[in-house]
């Protein structure tokens, strides 16, 4: 019998299960709360349940536990990256943030990415499998227990295509915002994607109140093209209209992300086709000075630039910030951490074997 990841099922799936194993419904609750609240990462650690319990448990489920292999922090803001070891030996990364506003947690949705954007270390080596509900959740408990502050906002926006591992996705939300979980509201989660415009319009169905980002990183389907491979599936104005239909049903306002690439998308022309494209649309344009990887030659655009983009989205009443760098004297961008130990593990396996 294949052990049950009990950490991914909700309130009612752990019921039943609890009723499975011969035991009361009620000790579902004690069980959720062990694992969702109060963090524990053994069985044995949940000390109100009854040893023959907790053996009946090691032995049918499986309680999912991430291992930090690393913790980066940087000198400049405090920002910390983590390293975290799945239990199949894959490795995932997340990142803590702290703002005078409370603590945001950036976390990964898959193993990997199959995206294949052209400015992100996240997709090189490509996919290998998506995080189930209890990897993503964990990696914002694992932070919390080792900063011990409270997370108060989460971001899905590390390595992987959420949108891409759609029913994790869902369940990770709604498990996340559970009162009988961390109770983080869904107006403090953010989800971005690149584009997958189907599961945007499933999303917009959900009744969730979640800010949906969208990474756009162009102001027309050409260059768009260029960078992420996404475009040639769903066209600039797929993405729009289903933008607009996200906002019809949820009233959440839409975030842009829209990385400057030196010499390839931050022109005058751009921000004017950009401001065009996204006018009437109740949205924030959220512009990221792209950080720079060795695997690449874009380059970042310089600081007078920047503020010029911005400077000429605002005269056409578009909300525009310039994100934060943070981290930038660590492994900050996506995907940078879990690239290097892959590469430095890869190369001592090589010296080993022609030893």
């Amino acid at each position: 019998m294949e052990q049950i990841d009990i950490k991914s099922q909700n309130l009612s799936e752990l019921k039943k299960t609890m009723e499975q194993l011969g035991e009361k419904a009620f000790r579902a609750k004690q069980l959720y709360q062990w694992m969702h609240q109060k963090l524990a990462d053994e069985f044995q650690d949940m000390t109100n349940l009854s040893v023959a319990l907790r053996e009946k448990l090691e032995k049918h489920c499986v309680l999912t536990s991430l291992k930090a292999l690393e913790v980066q922090t940087s000198k400049l803001d405090g920002t910390q990256k983590y390293l975290f070891a799945l239990a199949d030996g894959n490795v995932v990364e997340s990142v803590l943030m702290k703002y005078k506003h409370g603590n945001s947690v950036c976390i990964s949705s898959q193993v990997g990415c199959k995206m294949g954007c052209r400015f992100c270390a996240s997709t090189i080596g490509g996919w290998t499998r998506n995080l189930t509900a209890a990897e993503m959740l964990d990696q914002v408990y694992q932070i919390q227990k080792h900063s011990g502050e409270r997370v108060s906002n989460v971001v899905v926006m590390g390595t992987g295509e959420p949108l891409d591992n759609y029913e994790n996705l869902l369940r990770f939300l709604h498990m996340l915002s559970d009162e009988n979980g961390l109770h983080i509201s869904q107006r403090n989660i953010t989800v971005s994607t690149c584009g997958i415009v189907p599961r945007i319009y499933d999303l917009a169905e959900e009744n969730l109140q979640i800010t949906l980002a969208i990474s756009l990183h162009a102001s027309n389907q050409e260059k768009r093209a260029e960078l992420m491979p996404i475009a040639n599936a769903y066209s600039i104005t797929q993405v729009l209209e289903a933008c607009k239909y996200y906002f019809e049903k949820t009233g959440r306002r839409i975030t842009f992300e829209y990385s400057l690439v030196g010499g390839k998308n931050d022109s005058q022309e751009d921000a004017k086709e950009l401001a065009e494209l996204i006018q009437g649309l109740c949205c924030h344009v959220n512009l990221i000075p792209v950080n720079p990887i060795k695997e690449r030659d874009f380059v970042q655009s310089g600081k007078k630039v920047i503020e010029k983009f911005q400077n000429k989205l605002e005269k056409y009443q578009i909300n525009v910030t310039i994100r934060r760098e943070m981290g930038r004297d660590i492994d900050g961008a996506c995907g940078q951490l879990r690239k290097s130990y892959i590469d430095h593990k890869q190369s001592k396996e090589d010296k080993r074997e022609d030893s």
